[in-house]
């Protein structure tokens, strides 16, 4: 599912496999296997991808008919996988709009990325259960359960737990690009 959308967004913004795989320093090898559903690429590739296409991350995931409505079961959101960093994310939201909402579960120890990083939006993150370490521009920002942050996307952040317990959290971001 995924590999067919990447191919087709390439193939849209005319770019060639090469050049995606250039532009988002991976290997055309690593392209032709997710456009072909032969590999599971990992939350910094499609991050990668989504970037060189313009586009929010989830917006790869993107059914192409939208209904005025939408209605998204917990059985049938969209799931994303970082092994490197004991995250996860479900798109709670569509996947359309202006509004992205997900919900994170992150493991004892981990994070949302190796290093913080930016784009372009407004982001808020509510902590569900757990305690969540939220560092924006090298300030960490502890969260307990009912505690929410707001900050500028732009600004390079990242989320962390450095607890014992898993962490569970909403995050909506506007304009959608994460």
């Amino acid at each position: 599912m995924i590999g067919a959308r990447i191919r087709e967004l390439r193939t849209v913004r005319g770019l060639t496999l090469a050049q995606l795989a250039a532009e988002a320093g991976v290997s055309s090898g690593l392209i032709s296997q997710v456009e072909r559903d032969l590999a599971d690429p990992s939350l910094e590739t499609l991050r990668k991808i989504a970037k060189v296409l313009d586009l929010p991350l989830f917006s790869l995931f993107q059914e192409p008919d939208a209904a005025t409505v939408a209605v998204v079961r917990r059985e049938g959101r969209m799931l994303v996988r970082s092994p490197a960093g004991g995250i996860t994310y479900t798109r709670v939201s569509p996947g359309r709009g202006r509004l992205e909402v997900l919900e994170g579960h992150l493991l004892p120890g981990g994070s949302s990325a190796t290093q913080p990083w930016s784009h372009p939006s407004e982001e808020c993150v509510l902590v569900l259960r757990g305690r969540l370490v939220v560092e924006v521009s090298g300030a960490e920002h502890v969260l307990e359960a009912g505690d929410s942050c707001s900050f500028d996307s732009s600004l390079p952040h990242r989320y962390l737990n450095t607890g014992e317990e898993p962490v569970d959290f909403l995050i909506v971001a506007t304009p959608p690009s994460y």
